[in-house]
């Protein structure tokens, strides 16, 4: 270890701590989309905003742990390709800032221990915790990765699974999570959460692979943009956009989600807005300066908000009263 910075910065590196909060971001809302369709009928049940507070500190502590470990691991698998590519290049383990060993230890400690956290709520969570730690290491970081261009699409599983946590977490005392299904959770929102996600990824990831053109190239990883072209990888991503456009009719094709129609209404628009960004990709766009995409980079830094919004804008939906939103507020 050297000296340079101190040790818990470096494990905070190791944790990707700013991807994780994103994720967090996922699963804190669907917690609070839960409790509030309770509190308004759409769901069975009784929550008051103490078993809120509970469910979302448990979520944080156990999602963090579980997410971030995956990461440490991911690094330590990735340890003989990050000093090949800029983006990775600094990170802590090709720093020579911790040891892969060092690494490894950290990142299977926190991953399980976060998945035990959830053991407090409810086994389901605990299970799609540790499903999704298993499957960012084992499926995406060994599996595909530095084997398939559809690494990210298939790997965006792992991704998607926080909403099921925090939703596995509000629902454990609803009686909702009856029976040994794990995928049974008592509802379709959260599972409508999940597919957001897992086709929010690909074009997501995609913008950020045609931004730092070449760079997975170098480190011989198949991404899509380098394997098939940027034309053709332009033309997946508006086909991912085309699903996230669908995805907002499921109130209307779901009525028993409980979701208000003005969902349909907030998601078409931001879809609109995001997609926008992908439409304005040119793969004949010249590289700047730094060898990138310009355009691919609006894109991506959009992408991140536009996640964002969705989750935010379904809460902030669910937290209006049927009776005011008048037709809109059917559920």
């Amino acid at each position: 270890m050297t000296e340079s910075r101190a040790l818990h910065r470096v494990l905070i590196d190791l944790m990707k701590l700013r991807v994780v909060v994103l994720l967090q971001v996922t699963a804190v809302c669907a917690i609070l989309v839960h409790d509030l369709l309770v509190r308004y009928g759409s769901i069975a049940g009784d929550r008051s905003w103490l078993d809120t507070v509970t469910a979302v500190s448990i979520t944080l502590v156990g999602g963090t742990l579980s997410a971030g470990g995956s990461n440490a691991i991911n690094m330590w698998y990735d340890a003989d390709i990050d000093p090949l590519m800029s983006r990775t290049a600094k990170r802590p383990i090709p720093s020579g800032e911790i040891s892969p060993r060092a690494a490894l230890l950290f990142g299977l400690l926190i991953s399980t221990g976060g998945s035990a956290v959830f053991l407090l709520a409810h086994w389901k969570a605990a299970f799609w915790s540790a499903f999704s730690v298993l499957f960012y290491v084992l499926v995406y970081t060994v599996w595909l990765k530095r084997r398939s261009p559809q690494n990210i699409v298939i790997g965006g599983i792992a991704g998607a699974t926080p909403p099921l946590i925090g939703w596995a977490v509000a629902a454990a005392e609803t009686g909702a999570l009856a029976g040994m299904n794990p995928l049974d959770l008592g509802s379709p929102v959260p599972w409508m959460l999940f597919v957001l996600i897992f086709l929010w990824t690909p074009p997501h990831f995609w913008a950020l692979a045609l931004y730092r053109s070449g760079e997975y190239a170098k480190a011989h990883v198949p991404m899509m943009n380098e394997v098939r072209g940027a034309a053709h990888t332009l033309l997946q991503s508006k086909i991912y956009c085309g699903f996230l456009l669908a995805l907002g009719v499921v109130p209307i094709l779901w009525p028993e989600s409980g979701l208000p129609l003005l969902w349909t209404l907030a998601a078409t628009g931001l879809t609109v807005w995001y997609a926008a960004s992908v439409w304005n990709i040119d793969p004949e766009e010249p590289f700047d300066t730094n060898g990138r995409m310009p355009n691919a980079a609006r894109s991506f830094f959009r992408s991140l908000y536009y996640l964002g919004w969705m989750f935010l804008v379904l809460v902030l939906i669910s937290a209006i009263p049927p009776d005011v939103l008048g037709p809109l507020g059917i559920r």
